[in-house]
């Protein structure tokens, strides 16, 4: 099972937030979520936990809970979304008439 780990201390490392986990059982992997400019943990991960039943003890015993000065959100992760239907980039390009990139798309005389 994928679970959502939110609020976590900025300061927590994915080794701290494994052994969090492991008090329930197997863990594949735990990740914190960082920055991709700056490092910086977001303050959200994930773990992975491939026994549901250890997984769900772990979500009804840590969701609320204290952990480093901060009040957990646990729950089961969704899918993530695509960021749009077009799968990202970006929009039109050039500038004129039929994408000309001149500006004007007129014959200038």
């Amino acid at each position: 099972m994928n679970i959502y780990v939110g609020n976590i201390a900025y300061n927590m490392s994915d080794d701290e937030l494994r052994v969090v986990f492991e008090n329930f059982g197997d863990v594949d992997s735990a990740r914190i979520i960082t920055d991709r400019d700056t490092g910086r943990s977001k303050g959200f991960g994930f773990v992975e936990m491939p026994d549901s039943d250890q997984a769900a003890a772990a979500l009804e015993a840590l969701n609320g809970s204290e952990i480093m000065g901060r009040t957990l959100t646990v729950n089961e992760a969704r899918p993530k979304k695509p960021r749009n239907e077009y799968g990202g980039g970006g929009g039109r390009r050039g500038g004129g008439y039929n994408g000309g990139g001149d500006g004007g798309g007129y014959d200038r005389y």
